[in-house]
């Protein structure tokens, strides 16, 4: 008789096992599913009967609301792709190049930038010194350089590439591209990266996820409305908004009646829906990466 195997596990508690792991996915689907709902939902039903997955009225009126912003929603669009695609590839580079460099163990200075990566991980100059920096030294407002110079390096994605490398890349490979005349450069990008796309993605992920969110950089060093991302633009709108519908008593019974035609709360749903779906649909293309660099490491029987 067949010993089995002591991770092995009976047909009916694997069926188990995918029912429960089936019920988990869903239910983290089901609350984007209901803002979905709620963002094509009309006002006078979510008035009504509240947020509901069977609304009374269906509308598009939300998301007719976002488009009279015209141009500046299709530039704010723009801005955030480009500032997500730009500060990612940089940040990715840069975060490379410094983790290849805690990696190599005949790196003269490696205690000690790797004792100031994660000191700077834990201690901060704070949101004051910051701001003189950029805005005072560095010049960034009102450019694209504002958003992205900040984010550039993280010192938590700097030890998770160290990490990957150090669990991923073995020495004697270097040992032996540089045997074959392969400078520090080409070892690096030629032989390196191509084997480390796992661990980029991962990184790169969380990079893009971080610049494609960001509004509170944008609020801080930019006035002009042709650098919006569109986080912050569709924030703004929602102030706005939200300003008119609390002071609504105060303004006048006409604008009070146009305040009333305004969808809040679809409104709000909209935006959710208008932000998250780009990133939501990239995540599929690093997927497998990402799978590939969780279980890097991983013990195997």
């Amino acid at each position: 008789m067949k010993k089995r195997s002591i991770n092995s596990v009976s047909l009916p508690a694997e069926a188990v096992m995918h029912i429960i792991l089936a019920l988990f996915s869903f239910a983290c689907v089901i609350p984007y599913i209901f803002v979905i709902i709620i963002s094509f939902s009309s006002q006078e039903s979510i008035r009504l009967i509240g947020f509901s997955f069977r609304p009374m009225e269906w509308s598009l009126e939300a998301y007719r609301y976002v488009m009279k912003m015209g141009d500046q929603l299709w530039r704010s669009y723009f801005n955030s792709f480009f500032i997500t695609a730009a500060g990612t590839l940089m940040t990715v580079t840069v975060t490379i190049l410094y983790s290849y460099a805690l990696y190599r163990k005949d790196f003269r200075f490696r205690k000690f930038f790797t004792f100031f990566c994660f000191f700077t991980m834990l201690f901060g100059g704070g949101l004051a010194p910051t701001y003189v920096v950029v805005k005072t030294l560095l010049h960034l407002s009102d450019s694209y350089w504002a958003v992205i110079i900040p984010m550039l390096l993280s010192p938590f994605n700097i030890i998770i590439m160290r990490t990957f490398f150090q669990s991923s890349i073995p020495e004697e490979l270097i040992d032996a591209a540089s045997i074959d005349g392969s400078g520090e450069y080409n070892t690096l990008f030629r032989i390196i990266v191509p084997i480390s796309k796992p661990g980029i993605a991962t990184i790169g992920l969380l990079t893009a996820l971080g610049y494609w969110n960001e509004w509170f950089i944008p609020m801080l060093y930019i006035r002009d409305a042709k650098y919006y991302p569109l986080q912050y633009l569709l924030m703004q709108m929602q102030n706005k908004v939200d300003f008119l519908v609390r002071n609504s008593t105060m303004i006048g019974a006409e604008a009070t009646n146009i305040i009333a035609t305004i969808p809040s709360d679809s409104l709000r749903m909209s935006l959710v829906v208008l932000i998250v779906a780009p990133i939501a649909f990239a995540y599929p293309f690093f997927q497998r990466y990402i799978i590939s660099g969780l279980t890097i490491g991983s013990v195997k029987g």
